[in-house]
């Protein structure tokens, strides 16, 4: 393909990250503003800290606390470094350059195409699927790791075909770019291994040899891969003593998905999970299953995409990069659902998944033609151009679907529609004379931080009576009750307001009730 074709997509791309974009003056969500959040640290020189808690699984002693000890910090690097760069620090600074990740995803999406199929119009299909990416697209040019996720992954698959020994260390690095971005990056330092063993033992040599072949690729994967994730172990290191940051492993025991934010933490532990019962248990991995597969079928196979791209995986089966790829997608589909069920099934899965994309994208065009090439030869088509047409449908196809998820998304509901209710809650504290340094428990404690400045940490499950200690162990003044966070505990103070002294109503805006807490003397 020409380098014209290339550039075609990288500004069809950006034409259409830049629209969506426009529809989202705001991170909009937990993830995002998480990374936004951590990224305007960084560019305003207070490093790796945080004014706000969004979980308690490590047992933070106040704020500021460490950062990222639960999500990585590769999606807060790449936006600092877009804030200083551009000399701002706004979101739209900071999300520029995953803006441009995003464009670059059709133009590398369409050389791996063409890496696997040979053919100019299968990856231009390719790239204009990754143009239209349906239910990624929302999520594409905003402060997250989905296009990072992308890119790496893409660049991997597109890597893989090449049998020169340095390729290795340039995969350990994009693998250490990947566990920097999240933790389940990891799982493709084990794919990339296994390439090593694969390409290794594919060799007419003796055994001696063929191990030896092995070894050397495996060193050249870990020196990459320290390169990158050396630095932040030892960050890790310093910080809590361990190269994992600790409270992690909690979240093994989640019994329910509000067991992230449970306060005090112990409480999620092996025992409370094993009393939970096997019934329960069971019940979770069914669920998160039956979800997992969904996002495989609608989000990650584009509901349309889905049966031709297991026709082009069948077709490309025995091409490396298609036993990697489903070898890495089944591994991460078991951990999803087996080890982590309550995560992947709210939203792991999707953002794993998306390193897969750029591989699945580049298979579909050419299960469709594989399709029309079958009905072609018994007759049932007649025309000679009909698979041109048909991969034009496709992609009309796509351009609808990805319209209507944005309906549904962003247009309908808008996009960050508790960002303004934090707005107004935090004027009604401002017209209470309440201090900018006073702390306040929310469900999203970045995306208040980031519209107010003010400290905040997250709101557990458990009730008033939680609310309270919670306040009193950090140093808590006020709490705002979103009617999305009213959980069952919750509901009776939501109806009534003053039914607990020690919190004290203050008003409501856009069905959000702010109260100062008052613990007992």
């Amino acid at each position: 393909m020409s380098w014209r074709t290339y550039i075609i997509l990288f500004g069809l791309g950006l034409s259409v990250a830049l629209g969506v974009a426009s529809l989202q003056e705001l991170p909009g969500y937990l993830d995002s503003d998480y990374y936004f959040a951590g990224g305007l640290q960084l560019a305003q020189g207070k490093g790796f800290t945080e004014p706000y808690l969004w979980n308690y699984l490590d047992d933070p002693v106040g704020l500021p606390h460490p950062s990222h000890t639960y999500w990585l910090p590769l999606s807060s690097i790449l936006a600092a470094i877009s804030m200083i760069v551009t000399s701002q620090h706004t979101y739209p600074a900071a999300r520029l350059i995953f803006i441009l990740m995003t464009a670059c995803v059709p133009p590398l999406t369409a050389y791996l195409a063409f890496d696997i199929t040979g053919r100019r119009g299968l990856a231009l299909t390719s790239g204009l699927l990754a143009v239209f990416s349906i239910y990624y697209l929302p999520f594409l040019p905003v402060t997250d790791n989905y296009a990072p996720f992308m890119l790496l992954g893409g660049s991997i698959f597109l890597l893989a075909k090449n049998e020169q020994r340095w390729t290795f260390f340039l995969m350990g690095v994009l693998v250490g770019l990947m566990n920097l971005a999240r933790s389940d990056g990891l799982l493709w330092l084990g794919l990339v291994g296994l390439l090593a063993l694969w390409r290794s033992f594919e060799i007419n040599r003796p055994f001696k040899t063929k191990f030896q072949t092995f070894v050397l690729s495996g060193v050249l994967i870990i020196v990459g891969y320290s390169i990158v994730m050396g630095p932040w172990y030892a960050r890790n290191m310093t910080v809590f003593g361990s190269p994992i940051a600790p409270g992690g492993s909690r979240v093994l025991w989640l019994t329910n998905y509000n067991d992230t934010f449970a306060f005090p933490a112990n409480q999620v532990n092996m025992f409370a999970w094993l009393k939970s019962g096997w019934e329960a248990i069971v019940k979770v991995r069914l669920w998160a299953l039956r979800m997992n597969l969904l996002n495989a079928f609608a989000a990650q196979g584009g509901i349309l995409l889905f049966p031709f791209i297991l026709l082009g995986f069948w077709h490309v089966r025995r091409d490396v990069r298609a036993k990697m790829a489903a070898t890495g997608w089944l591994i991460l589909l078991v951990v999803m659902t087996l080890i982590f069920p309550l995560a992947g099934a709210r939203g792991g899965f999707f953002h794993a998944g998306a390193a897969f994309q750029p591989f699945w994208w580049a298979l579909a065009p050419l299960g469709l033609s594989r399709m029309v090439d079958g009905l072609y030869r018994r007759n049932i088509l007649t025309a000679e151009h009909a698979g041109t047409v048909f991969q034009g449908m496709l992609v009309a196809v796509c351009v609808l679907l990805s319209g209507v998820i944005l309906q549904l998304r962003i247009l309908k509901p808008g996009w960050q529609p508790e960002e303004n209710s934090y707005i107004k809650a935090e004027q009604l504290l401002v017209d209470q004379g309440v201090r900018k340094d006073e702390m306040v428990i929310v469900r999203n404690p970045p995306g208040y931080y980031l519209i107010s400045g003010r400290p905040a940490i997250v709101m557990p499950p458990g009730g008033p009576d939680t609310i309270l200690a919670l306040g009193a162990h950090y140093g808590a003044s006020y709490f705002v009750l979103e009617p999305e966070g009213v959980l069952e505990e919750y509901q009776e103070l939501y109806e009534q307001h003053d039914v607990y002294p020690g919190l004290k109503y203050l008003g409501e805006v856009d069905g959000a009730q702010i109260y100062a807490l008052q613990p007992a003397e």
